[in-house]
Formats: C-alpha cells, structure tokens, sequence
C-alpha cells in the first residue's frame, strides 16, 4: 500500500494512492486522523488504512499539490557518509553514524519546485532512503528495530555544499531544498529494505546508483543508536544517507542550477521528481 500526503482545492489531506487514482482518506477518517502523521499514532493504522484500500478512488493525480509525505514531522534525523563509495570520496574515517538535522519547514513535496539559494552555486544532489516512523519509542532493540517502521519513501537531500563547513545542518535547512516523496511505501509491502535500489537521475541522466544492502551503518542499527539518545515518535522520519557519486566530487563539479530535473528512484517505492528553480530576490 501506498500513502500520499496533498493539498487538495488548497487543503491539506491524505490518501491511498492507487493505479486508478488516490483514495481520499481525509474524507473519510479525518475526522479522527487529521493527518497521516496523526494516522500513523494509532496503533492499528495499517488495518484502519486497509479498510478503505478496495474502494472506488475518488481524487485524480492532477487534481492535487504533493506535500512532504509527512508535512509537519517532530523530528528529521539524517545520516551522513554511510555508503562505501561516499565514504571514500570525502576521506571519511569516524566509525560511529554522522547525524545532523534537516528542519520540517525546508521540506517540498513530489512533482514540486526545489529551490537553489541565491547564496550558492554549489546546490548538490544527494538521493536517500528514507525511513519513516510508525511506533515510537526509546532505547529500541536492534532486533525489534523494523517493527517500529512504517513505512519507506525517497527523499532529495539537497545541499548546499559552501555551507557545509565541519558540521552539515547549515547546509540543509534553506527552504524547499529537500524533496520527500512520491509516497510512503508500507513496511509490509517491503519487508526487507537491503533489497531495495536507489538510482539518482539529473535531467534524464544517472548520476547515483546502489543497493541499500551496502548501508555501513543498516537501518535497524540505526534505529537502535539513534532512539539510544532521543525517543522516537510516529512519522519521525530517519534518512540514511546518500551513495557516492555526488556532485560535489565529480570533475569538473555538477551541481543544479535553474531548469534541471532532478529525480530519485527506489524500486518498490516509486520515482521522487522535481524541478530547479532558483531562489527569488
């Protein structure tokens, strides 16, 4: 199953998304569960969105604007340098995981601009998986670390790399420069994440390509480490970093600039896309 955060004639809502079109759930529980954040703190949300997942759909993919999959999460935490090849490009040694914080609002949605800060010329892509949270809690068990998932998404972890001094967050947290979507993939439709491949694309071209199987650091463990300083709450969202080939250490150097596509790929998930504008005066 897929699920699908939107604005629909301006107003937030959410839906299953289907081959014949998106299942509006906003209409039908949002009366209880006002967003898909909200659905995913009850503790049987899988069965209550299944309920609805045989019924006729009734929004069209161009009736809506994609939001965020989770708009407004408590919390997203995001992995650094935690693929092999990524790691060599920036000399990486430190074993541990490299955290640092992306801000909800610096978040856009699927098929929605990204913008480049006037700040920079150096606005790189990174493609990621990202996990999202349906049962919270702390000091979880990496062996119970996947029954906290609820499900799985793509993201665009846009960066501006001239403010990436010796920590990430400042070059994270401009507006609309981190695209999640299209959906969230529920856990049970992909019970093991190491089988799942991401390919980035830049207008039309691969730019990344790997297999989440070669996670230094995987997701249960992850989890575990992460939720061993900070609780972990339902739609908290965990990216677990970018492969090599950035563009940051290509030669000569690529970055986005204004009229690009970027697009991220995960199989089983679906094909996060975007386009580049740059930042108004």
């Amino acid at each position: 199953m897929k699920l699908v955060s939107y604005l629909l004639s301006g107003n937030p809502s959410y839906g299953i998304l289907t081959e014949q079109g998106i299942i509006d759930l906003t209409r039908r529980i949002g009366d209880k569960y006002s967003d898909l954040k909200a659905l995913l703190s009850a503790s049987d949300w899988l069965q209550i969105a299944r309920n609805y997942v045989n019924e006729i759909a009734d929004v069209k993919e161009e009736e809506i604007v994609y939001l965020p999959v989770i708009p407004n999460p408590n919390k997203i935490l995001c992995v650094g340098m935690n693929y092999a090849e990524k790691r060599a490009e920036f000399h990486e040694t430190n074993s541990a995981p490299t955290l640092f914080v992306r801000f909800p609002d610096s978040q856009t949605g699927h098929k929605t601009n990204v913008i480049k800060p006037l700040i920079t010329n150096e606005f790189d892509y990174e493609g990621e998986l990202a996990v999202i949270i349906g049962k919270g809690g702390f000091h979880i068990e990496e062996a119970e670390a996947l029954q906290h998932v609820a499900g799985y998404s793509c993201y665009m972890d846009g960066s501006v790399r001239d403010w990436q001094h010796a920590w990430f967050t400042a070059g994270k947290n401009w507006p609309s420069t981190g695209a999640f979507g299209p959906c969230l993939a529920t856990a049970d439709s992909i019970p093991d994440p190491k089988v799942l491949t991401l390919k980035t694309y830049l207008n039309k071209q691969e730019v990344q390509h790997d297999s989440l199987n070669n996670l230094v650091h995987p997701i249960p463990e992850l989890i575990a480490y992460i939720s061993s300083f900070t609780a972990l709450s339902p739609g908290d969202v965990i990216l677990t970093g970018s492969p090599g080939g950035v563009g940051k250490k290509r030669n000569p150097p690529l970055f986005m600039k204004e009229g690009d596509c970027i697009e991220v790929e995960i199989s089983h998930i679906g094909r996060l896309s975007n386009s580049v504008i740059s930042e108004k005066r």
